[in-house]
């Protein structure tokens, strides 16, 4: 009894020391030099030891430049935003691996839940260098609408713009793809971040007459009683947490048959939501669906896929690739173990464990995951789909997601359709993905412990795997907010469809 009431007392402690650490988190504290110099060199010292594909893209002395210079951007205090991404953020795309990107800390996300702060007034889409207008937080600002082409930002061209952003962004070699869709979706988030906060932006854009104008734009300021009033009625109307679970997964994957198109698309939106038992009994669920109405196509969209757990993309595809296939044709980590960093590393004691009794060393020197490179998967004979896929895809389309695409190119009925993935057509690294947690400033990194080279895999350029039919965005597309790749789609299975019918016609 005596240490059941010491337990419970300690449980009590821990709850309120949470509490009062996020109650009192102050998001202005600042860290000294010191301290900030401190966290960068352990991070340094984890990276170059454990990371499996730190010189991947960029060269052993090139990266060690890198580490060097924006070392000596920490020449003061900062606060914690200020060290991510005035030196995290462009330390981790100079990596170019699209899983190594770093975080704010736990009280840092737990202090701005609910909370909104000032910036950017306008949501773009972003595309290459073109900038435009989705919408306007400054809600009785009716001179730029959707649709409308901004030129620059305080001075700075769109082409510059977007160039330094993407200086901040982690990405799988070269594929930028994937950044576009981030900057397009929450553009006022990254300019904050990485400009700052103006009290007035010169926004320059192309009128309806396409002449070249200035508009100085006041910033978003959400601390008006009006936006107290609408944060307190959306507090009130919030749904059950049941629902808003149920929600969640209802968004994250769908089946939705279209009987006169004789057409089924498959949404997926992640292969993993955290309850991938869920995810599978779907997928089987929706091939059995698709198997008893006899469907001719199956459109498979993976726009907003950003990858997961490998059992579930391996799911998918034995339902649609007619051969049998492997994982990787190379799965490898450079360490045995964590150590001594295994404390600073998210399941660090587990991790370690795996890396001791699933990996082996070979000549190479490196720990190889043996299970992926030779275990061999055959297609489902049970509802197994022979008709036309028709994969959609985009920068977000990673990781997993990007492995599937891989395995499925070039499979006589199936094609890929849409943009230029932001996963690496020729690997990635991955399987395990533990954060490191600065021990000072509490901002985390995310580490893969494992290098991939995908099965049958295409040389290392760079880039992600390619379309067979490319869609790109265009203004009025975007104008319109017309799903182009979709429409396209639709209508390649109309033709199809019509194609059929008169070889039946004249068949009869």
């Amino acid at each position: 009894m005596q240490k059941e009431n010491i337990l419970l007392s300690l449980i009590c402690v821990l709850l309120f020391t949470g509490c009062f650490t996020t109650k009192n988190f102050d998001p202005t504290k600042k860290f000294s030099k010191e301290q900030l110099q401190q966290d960068y060199t352990l991070l340094r010292n984890i990276l170059e030891k454990k990371h499996p594909a730190l010189y991947w893209y960029t060269p052993k002395d090139s990266m060690n430049y890198y580490f060097d210079s924006i070392y000596h951007v920490i020449s003061d205090s900062m606060t914690e935003l200020q060290f991510g991404w005035k030196v995290l953020a462009p330390l981790t795309n100079k990596i170019h691996c699209g899983h190594t990107s770093f975080g704010m800390s736990k009280s840092w996300n737990k202090n701005r839940i609910g909370k909104k702060v000032p910036s950017f007034p306008l949501f773009l889409k972003i595309w290459g260098d073109t900038m435009v207008v989705t919408g306007n937080l400054n809600r009785k600002d009716s001179l730029l609408k959707r649709g409308t082409l901004i030129t620059s930002v305080n001075g700075v061209s769109n082409k510059e713009l977007i160039s330094q952003m993407l200086q901040y962004l982690p990405l799988d070699g070269y594929s930028e793809n994937v950044n576009y869709i981030r900057l397009s979706s929450n553009f006022p988030l990254y300019h904050r971040n990485i400009f700052g906060i103006y009290k007035n932006y010169a926004v320059g854009y192309i009128d309806a007459d396409g002449i070249k104008k200035t508009a100085i734009l006041p910033m978003y300021n959400p601390l008006s009683d009006t936006a107290r009033r609408l944060q307190r009625l959306v507090k009130e109307q919030r749904p059950p947490r049941k629902k808003i679970k149920i929600e969640k997964r209802e968004s994250e994957r769908s089946l939705t048959i279209d009987t006169t198109l004789n057409t089924a698309t498959l949404l997926l939106n992640t292969f993993s939501n955290g309850e991938s038992r869920h995810l599978r009994s779907f997928i089987n669920e929706s091939f059995k669906k698709i198997s008893k109405k006899n469907i001719a196509h199956l459109i498979i969209d993976l726009r907003s896929n950003g990858g997961g757990d490998v059992p579930i993309y391996v799911k998918l595809l034995q339902y649609i690739r007619h051969n049998k296939f492997k994982v990787a044709d190379t799965a490898y980590a450079v360490t045995k173990n964590l150590s001594p960093f295994s404390t600073k590393i998210k399941q660090g004691f587990f991790n370690n464990l795996t890396l001791y009794f699933l990996t082996k060393k070979h000549a190479d020197g490196n720990y190889h995951f043996g299970y992926w490179e030779r275990h061999w998967y055959h297609p489902k004979s049970k509802h197994h789909f022979n008709g036309q896929v028709y994969v959609l895809t985009s920068g977000p389309t990673f990781s997993a997601s990007t492995l599937f695409c891989n395995a499925v190119k070039g499979q006589q009925n199936v094609r890929l359709i849409g943009e230029e993935t932001g996963g690496g057509w020729h690997g990635n690294s991955g399987i395990l993905i533990p954060d490191i947690t600065l021990p000072i400033t509490k901002l985390r990194v995310r580490l893969p412990l494992f290098k991939i080279v995908q099965f049958n895999h295409v040389p290392k350029n760079g880039r992600g795997v390619m379309p067979d039919i490319y869609i790109p965005t265009t203004l009025d597309g975007v104008r319109e907010n017309i799903d182009r790749k979709m429409q396209t789609v639709k209508e390649m299975i109309r033709v199809s469809n019509n194609a059929d019918r008169i070889k039946l016609s004249n068949e009869n």
